[in-house]
């Protein structure tokens, strides 16, 4: 059996991306794609600017234990017509001489709060990707620095025909142990059950630097995922 590397993603607080615009950041349910990705990174101290191919590879499924509840924060910010001042030293410098000429707008950024996922990551490389997870190089947070990890990733290692099989295996945190997901987002290909649809997500990404993300298929399957108890010591 190929062998599958699954940790649990638990925060308080999370954001999950969607299509930005300039006033409003929503969040999907779930983490996509850039977002597992990025944190992968983190964990071995790959920059924004550094070589992705080897975790571009990987395929990925999200089992899906708790999405929360939304939450809506209001940010004020202020931006300077570059007519009004030529070029400050600092961006107080530059509201300060802009004064009324700035511009003040309300921007929405949206949470999930009290959130809960496993992952299951396969393809090559795995037995690195897990000690990086055990002692990650940079700070790990879902989505925004303000969303840090309220337990352990819990990494481990296992033989699985399925993503399904091996997220029965996750190690949910002492609160959670009773909980059971019902909802797996797996790439296209990943072998296990019968997707019952398919969606559509904006979230592989393209252009890291630029923040540029492609459309991709993601499989939705509707399966009940309960953990295994941990074996007692």
């Amino acid at each position: 059996m190929p062998d599958v590397l699954i940790f649990t993603l638990s925060a308080a607080f999370a954001a999950f991306g969607d299509v930005a615009g300039h006033e409003r950041r929503g969040s999907w349910t779930w983490p996509g794609r850039s977002a597992i990705l990025g944190l992968l990174a983190a964990a071995q101290g790959i920059r924004r600017e550094g070589d992705f191919a080897a975790l571009d590879a990987l395929r990925l499924a999200v089992a899906v234990f708790e999405t929360g509840a939304p939450l809506r924060d209001y940010h004020t910010v202020q931006t300077v017509p570059t007519a009004a001042v030529k070029r400050p030293q600092s961006r107080p410098e530059a509201l300060r001489k802009a004064g009324k000429d700035a511009n003040t707008t309300i921007t929405l950024r949206d949470y999930r709060t009290g959130v809960l996922y496993g992952v299951a990551v396969a393809g090559e490389g795995l037995p690195a990707l897990a000690e990086a997870l055990e002692r990650p190089a940079f700070h790990l947070y879902l989505g925004r620095k303000a969303c840090p990890l309220n337990a352990p990733l819990a990494p481990q290692i296992v033989a699985a025909e399925t993503p399904e099989d091996a997220l029965r295996r996750l190690r949910l945190p002492p609160w959670a142990a009773d909980l059971t997901a019902c909802t797996i987002y797996a790439d296209a290909g990943l072998p296990g059950g019968v997707a019952e649809r398919v969606e559509t997500r904006h979230d592989a990404p393209r252009d890291r630097r630029l923040w540029h993300f492609a459309p991709r298929p993601v499989q939705v399957r509707g399966v009940e995922i309960t953990p295994e108890p941990p074996e007692a010591p």
